[in-house]
């Protein structure tokens, strides 16, 4: 009996296709580790099913194994520096697309904190999302109050070194006035002293005038 020859195409059947996929894995795991044994080859296999369940086989470290061919590659690319530049210019474009990404959903997500764009969300994304909002003001209300705090005792230490010097301006008001008053009492003495002087003078020339009318 002619064994039917299978088509390539697609499995619509989804058991039917779970069951090939299944089968055909193990095989061809099997003639990798043949090939492996046989010819002393290092081998890596990664293979992702339709549901992104990851299947791999390596004949030795598969980290090494990525290493050696990324290694290869870079090699490959310094012998032929138009595969470089095209390998360069495709990893820019990944780049670029990947940031590109980033900065369209970080940007939805900004535009959903700020209350817009909340239509097409379940429950659990806006519950996420309302906590996100509050831990964020919960953070803004600290801050807020470290601030506070921190400029009422700023205006605490001014409003002390402001009373200090009042008070040292008060003490020396006070000395000079204290100096002044003091100036002037003896300035006080020192005209009586004065007076006091001159009228013993006019005595003794009186004194004297006296004397002379006498021969």
């Amino acid at each position: 009996m002619v064994r039917q020859k299978i088509q390539i195409k697609k499995i619509d059947n989804l058991t039917a296709r779970q069951v090939t996929f299944s089968k055909r894995r193990r095989g061809l795991f099997k003639k990798a580790q043949e090939l492996s044994t046989l010819c002393d080859a290092d081998i890596g296999l990664i293979v992702f099913s339709a549901t992104g369940k990851l299947f791999e086989y390596s004949s030795s470290s598969m980290m090494q194994l990525i290493e050696k061919h990324k290694m290869q590659s870079e090699r490959d690319g310094m012998d032929n520096p138009e595969q470089l530049h095209s390998s360069n210019i495709l990893s820019e474009k990944k780049t670029h697309a990947m940031l590109n990404r980033d900065f369209v959903e970080k940007n939805r997500e900004l535009r959903q904190l700020h209350g817009e764009e909340l239509q097409g969300l379940g429950l659990d994304e806006l519950m996420k999302l309302e906590k996100l909002v509050e831990g964020g003001i919960s953070r803004v209300l600290k801050i807020k109050g470290d601030k506070f705090m921190k400029e009422i005792s700023s205006l605490k230490k001014k409003e002390a070194k402001l009373q200090e010097e009042n008070s040292q301006l008060k003490k020396q008001s006070q000395a000079r006035l204290n100096e002044e008053g003091q100036n002037v009492i003896e300035q006080g003495h020192s005209a009586d002293s004065i007076t006091n002087n001159r009228s013993l003078v006019n005595d003794s020339d009186t004194s004297l005038k006296l004397c002379l009318a006498f021969p």
